[in-house]
């Protein structure tokens, strides 16, 4: 604790690298996962094998998944930032095609039935009302995200985890303990945030 009150200025620097890498990972994944959840709700065939692919990169542990990404990309945040992405990419599709299959047929009919176009369909009715269930995944890889981004200090990515790997190889238990902190209260913060938004998106919800 000593060393967060006392190196604040060092703790916000590395706070913000690690805001950064991880709302960066976040805003490529969904960039990719939105679209990927909409192809395997409209082309079912794909569902189990592109969900299948995610979840076992998932299992993968992140210092596995750095360590074969290294000879590829190299030390650094960009390596972290792709490893991020494709541990996010399994909560974020389900959540997606969850999200669209739990619309209500009659809903998709009606559409339909007015004249809709395929494309339509998909940006006025299937993503608005998906929106409020997306956001529960949005918010499910964000803390995931930010999690698994501490490791990436392993790598020399930055951020917060820098100050545990400093405090575990120098047994400096102040670094160990700001490090500690100050993630949580990134996550912690992050989950509140997400949460506001799906309570204010939720109709069912005041």
């Amino acid at each position: 604790m000593k060393y967060l009150l006392t190196h604040t200025d060092r703790v916000l620097d590395l706070f913000l690298e690690h805001l950064s890498m991880t709302a960066l990972s976040l805003c490529i994944s969904l960039l990719l996962a939105i679209p990927i959840g909409i192809a395997i709700t409209k082309y079912k065939r794909l569902y189990v094998p592109v969900t299948g692919l995610f979840g076992i990169l998932y299992t993968i542990p992140s210092l596995a998944m750095f360590a074969l990404l290294i000879p590829v990309t190299g030390l650094g945040p960009e390596t972290a930032i792709i490893g991020l992405i494709a541990y996010s990419q399994m909560i974020l599709v389900r959540n997606v095609a969850a999200a669209i299959r739990g619309i209500d047929p009659l809903i998709i009919e009606a559409a339909k039935g007015m004249g809709m176009s395929k494309a339509q369909i998909v940006f006025q009715i299937e993503i608005p009302l998906a929106v409020p269930v997306v956001v529960a995944g949005i918010r499910v890889a964000a803390v995931s995200i930010i999690s698994i981004a501490t490791v990436a200090a392993w790598i020399n990515a930055g951020g917060l985890g820098t100050l545990i790997f400093e405090g575990l190889y120098r047994t400096h238990t102040d670094k160990i303990v700001a490090g500690t902190i100050a993630i949580a209260v990134l996550a912690i913060g992050t989950d509140l945030l997400f949460r506001a938004i799906e309570r204010l998106l939720s109709p069912n919800m005041s």
